[in-house]
């Protein structure tokens, strides 16, 4: 009798033992789903609140590379100037808001974007198919071309094959350097971090001829009579402000607005001051 007892509790003792493994593994289980599931539901919720979150701070933050004239640059009080400066504060003022502009490395400016670093970059960016890959644009605001600028007194280089055994400058990261690498025969392409830089070295005869936006080259022709020259273009680009691909409610609320100022001659008269004439353009972009 005891014998069987004995074997009874043993009994008893090993299925309560099993039926408590099968609750504890039913009872993980059950915690594990429930928060796959919340995973989900948060990643199909999501929503684009870049507007929202520009407007509620009452500001926006702008990346620029601040040497880039006439688009951006320091005047002789060091105060931001330019283009796209009176553009983007006259955008934020329609749009209420206040403007921070970032002043940038180029070479790693899409980087610092899409890192959260600011909001946008409005800084005279070409754009380009593989920039859209990392990238959304605005439509167009301006058109231009990637140049070859020389000095004035420089007769020797005409055409691109004058430029095969010379040694040639531009700024590291931006589609002038890209333009330039299509250079055959150069002896070197020497890269700077600013266009400024590139100048000042084609002046001082440290290179024969630099790689630029058509619009810089023009403006430092103006600013310095004689002392550069435009010769030919190498590419065509159009000009736009970049987003992060997924702040489609900021790209929507920025369009908007340049719409309206390219419609009611805002554009043309910001273009008027820094161009001499109206260069603005409002055009989408569309990238095969």
């Amino acid at each position: 009798m005891k014998v069987f007892l004995k074997k009874t509790i043993a009994v008893l003792l090993i299925l309560f033992f099993i039926l408590s493994l099968s609750a504890c593994s039913s009872k993980s289980n059950n915690t594990v789903q429930p928060s796959n599931n919340s995973n989900k539901g948060d990643a199909s919720g999501e929503t684009d609140d870049s507007w929202e979150r520009i407007k509620k701070a009452g500001k926006i933050t702008i990346g620029i590379d601040d040497a880039f004239p006439p688009l951006e640059f320091r005047d002789e009080k060091n105060n931001l100037v330019g283009y796209d400066i009176d553009l983007a504060a006259e955008a934020a003022k329609r749009l209420g808001i206040q403007v921070e502009w970032i002043p940038t490395d180029w070479n790693g400016v899409i980087l610092a974007l899409n890192s959260g670093k600011f909001d946008i970059i409005w800084s005279g960016m070409s754009m380009t198919k593989e920039r859209a890959q990392q990238v959304d644009f605005s439509p167009a605001y301006l058109n231009e071309s990637q140049v070859i600028v020389v000095r004035g007194d420089e007769e020797s280089i005409k055409t691109k094959d004058d430029l095969k055994g010379k040694v040639v400058g531009t700024q590291l990261g931006s589609t002038s350097e890209e333009a330039a690498k299509t250079l055959e025969g150069i002896k070197e392409l020497k890269k700077y971090s600013k266009f400024t830089e590139a100048f000042l070295d084609l002046a001082n005869k440290r290179v024969d001829a630099i790689v630029v936006d058509e619009l810089v080259g023009r403006y430092y022709m103006t600013k310095r009579p004689g002392q550069f020259k435009v010769l030919f273009p190498l590419v065509k680009e159009p000009v736009g402000i970049a987003f992060r691909k997924q702040d489609k409610a900021l790209r929507e609320a920025i369009t908007k607005v340049l719409k309206e100022m390219k419609e009611d001659g805002t554009m043309a008269k910001i273009s008027q001051k820094w161009f001499g004439e109206d260069i603005s353009v409002f055009e989408e972009v569309k990238f095969e």
